[in-house]
């Protein structure tokens, strides 16, 4: 079994169980092949745990880069960054984001791929806000600091939606998200629907 096809099963069983209730014989069985394949390719739980992370993660930065490589202007960047990176629906994804950073503070490795990870979804976005002030459709004098605010926002209230589900809709957190990001760049909540 490849190393990807690996990656790809534990990413299916950390989904499943939580990293706190997956262990490496829980992959090694799901992907039919012994532990002992597990560590040749991964040396350590830990490894294995921060690589299946960045495995998955991975695929949601593709769609970020897609994004940005798109031929849109700063506003429109925004708008679709702002959707993209917002919780839709039940999602799995966003459910391994949270236990990744709660993994983080135990496993140097995962905190190392988790930082690296968040810092291009932040810089993503410090780079449209930048982009939109210089051209003057933002009125930001401090994008990196805007980008971070809104960031943390956006983290805490999915936090809120994905763990504690009725307490606030999704609708909800996208107003309140275009509201804060309306304000941040002088900008008018309809105009990042």
């Amino acid at each position: 079994m490849r190393r990807e096809d690996l990656l790809r099963v534990a990413c299916e069983v950390i989904a499943a169980q939580g990293f706190g209730h997956t262990r490496t014989v829980d992959i090694a069985q799901a992907a039919g092949v012994s532990q002992a394949l597990l560590f040749y390719h991964f040396d350590t739980k830990e490894n294995l745990f921060a690589q299946a992370f960045a495995y998955a993660a991975e695929r949601d930065l593709d769609n970020l880069t897609s994004l940005l490589e798109s031929a849109g202007g700063p506003l429109e960047k925004l708008r679709a960054m702002l959707k993209l990176y917002s919780v839709a629906g039940k999602s799995k994804s966003w459910a391994l984001w949270i236990d990744a950073w709660a993994e983080s503070m135990r496993n140097q490795a995962m905190e190392e791929v988790s930082r690296r990870l968040d810092l291009r979804w932040k810089d993503a976005l410090g780079a449209i806000l930048r982009a939109g002030a210089q051209e003057g459709v933002f009125k930001c004098p401090d994008p990196e600091g805007a980008a971070w605010r809104l960031m943390s926002l956006i983290d805490g209230l999915t936090v809120q939606v994905t763990v504690h589900r009725r307490m606030l809709t999704r609708a909800r957190l996208f107003e309140l998200v275009r509201t804060a990001a309306a304000t941040e760049l002088g900008l008018e909540p309809d105009q990042l629907l």
